[in-house]
């Protein structure tokens, strides 16, 4: 590793050994970084001062020219009165608006690592990540603050925003001056993002300043492709690294424009797309199947983009979509462990149930348990390794995830035989009922063609007789019978009998996390029962 400009080296010092990391792969020519590198300066290098950067459903418009006066002035109050050294974690909290970008990248320029957590989390949960990243600094809109206070994190100096009182960090004093920012080392670590911990203690991932960049230069270049045109809009809040990728490192690296949406459930996004002319989407399966029902009460002409990440979408989604709107959604599956997404697909090469290609600059193949690679048709553990890999803060689960150089995702994947990869399940969401293996998004995805149901979910029981039984759960549309019968029969038509779930259960909405991912979990232990 090069020289560190971090003066608080706890990022650092925290990485797992060497020996313990991926292999990593530069083997595209962008992909060549200096060895010093700050990812805000570049971000934010280049375009012109009067071009749009930033946007809000309420008229409000940043120019570059300001979003880089108030990356500044932010970066000089972090530095001066909030006495923030590089290398210290600073906590990102708050909806997303141009103040929660704006400060993300003024911590990055300042030299700090950046830790952007949900504005849904609660305080045990926030005092979890404080601790594990042993955050001392924090940034936090104030209508956000109250459950930061309550956390009570021993230390833990909070600066808020978009207050009325004179302590207020939009109000402060401060030098309009450029802000130079600090000369890190591209293996400088950036960010911490933390992954969802629903299944147990949270994960912190640590990512260097290249690989924000590398994550723009890989998927957003050569798959999405985006212009400087282009009005990105979506769903995922900054906390998710789905939305810091598709809302602000993408957008401003190809010099365009993010509409940044404090409310970007389904019945918001229609309604924005149409008035600003959104032309690149970033939202998750279940939004693209809801919005369906709305699309023609809206103008969706602006559209040429749209992106699907989070969880696995469905082929039904797909081809409905297409059909209602004439786009080919962009499936990809990626990982907080990697920043982004991975494995892709556009355009022409779409396949409609597949999840895609290996995105230039990565590689990936399948492997049984013991780290071989299977055959085309066989499924097998996804393995990918790329310009970015999985760095955990201090944890010995970093042994799991990667093995043999390679990061294993925890998705059972297929190749088939001209290299797409099509997904099978989640790991330990595959149901072996009765001898026979039963992939749980299969029989969604049948569950989904059915006109009445608007979302399901499918998951293995224990059971005495078949050792696991499959149940699937049910969100119906408003008015729809709720017929067992009518569904079972649906499923036999489209699958094996064997597949078809043995109990049905109706739900008025699926469990899912803040970020809009599916707890199957939950679903297992019958606490969602009705």
């Amino acid at each position: 590793m090069t020289r560190s400009a971090h003066v608080d080296t706890f990022a650092r010092d925290h990485l797992p050994p060497r020996e313990q990391w991926p292999e990593l792969r530069f083997d595209l020519p962008e992909l060549h970084y200096p060895e010093r590198l700050n990812c805000a300066a570049e971000l934010l290098h280049g375009p012109p001062d009067d071009r749009a950067a930033l946007r809000t459903p309420d008229g409000g418009l940043w120019t570059y020219g300001d979003l880089r006066a108030q990356v500044d002035r932010i970066a000089h109050l972090l530095t001066t009165d909030l006495r923030v050294a590089p290398g210290n974690r600073v906590l990102l909290r708050g909806p997303t608006t141009p103040w929660l970008v704006a400060c993300w990248l003024a911590v990055l320029k300042a030299g700090a690592v950046a830790v952007t957590v949900l504005a849904q989390q609660r305080p045990q949960e926030l005092a979890t990540v404080c601790e594990m990243a042993c955050v001392r600094h924090a940034l936090c809109d104030v209508r956000a603050v109250d459950d930061l206070a309550k956390a009570d994190v021993p230390g833990l100096r909070i600066a808020t925003y978009g207050g009325d009182t004179p302590d207020d960090l939009l109000r402060r004093p401060a030098p309009d001056a450029p802000f130079p920012a600090v000369d890190t080392a591209a293996d400088d670590v950036a960010l911490i993002a933390f992954t969802s911990g629903t299944t147990g203690r949270p994960k912190g991932c640590m990512h260097f300043h290249r690989d924000v960049l590398a994550i723009a230069d890989t998927f957003s270049r050569h798959v999405l492709r985006p212009r400087a045109d282009d009005v990105f809009a979506g769903s995922p809040p900054l906390g998710f690294t789905f939305g810091l990728g598709g809302l602000v490192v993408f957008p401003l690296r190809a010099g365009a424009c993010a509409l940044l949406l404090e409310q970007a459930g389904p019945r918001q996004l229609l309604p924005a797309i149409a008035e600003h002319r959104v032309s690149v989407l970033f939202t998750a399966p279940t939004a693209y199947r809801a919005m369906l029902g709305e699309l023609d009460r809206y103008d969706m002409t602006s559209l040429r983009r749209c992106v699907s990440a989070g969880e696995n979408l469905p082929a039904a989604t797909w081809r409905t979509w297409h059909e209602r709107t004439g786009l080919r959604v962009i499936n990809g599956i990626g990982a907080t462990e990697l920043l982004h997404i991975f494995i892709s697909a556009a355009d022409e090469h779409i396949r409609p149930g597949t999840t895609g290609l290996p995105v230039p600059g990565w590689q990936a193949r399948v492997v049984d348990g013991e780290g071989r690679e299977l055959p085309d048709g066989e499924p097998g553990l996804l393995a990918v390794r790329g310009p970015v890999g999985c760095r955990y803060l201090a944890d010995p689960r970093q042994r799991e995830y990667v093995r043999g150089g390679w990061n294993i995702t925890g998705d059972t994947y297929v190749r088939d035989g001209d290299g797409y990869f099509r997904y099978v399940a989640r790991a330990d969401d595959m149901i072996i009922s009765a001898g026979y293996n039963i992939a749980g998004p299969e029989v969604e995805d049948a569950l989904l063609r059915h006109p009445d149901v608007v979302e399901a979910a499918v998951v293995g029981r224990p059971d005495e007789a078949r050792g696991m039984a499959v149940v699937a759960f049910v969100v119906m549309k408003e008015g729809a019978e709720r017929s067992t019968e009518a569904l079972r029969e649906h499923v036999t038509s489209e699958l094996a009998p064997y597949k078809c779930p043995r109990e049905f259960v109706y739900l008025d909405a699926l469990p899912r996390t803040a970020t809009g991912k599916l707890q199957r979990f939950r679903l297992r232990t019958g606490g969602d029962r009705q």
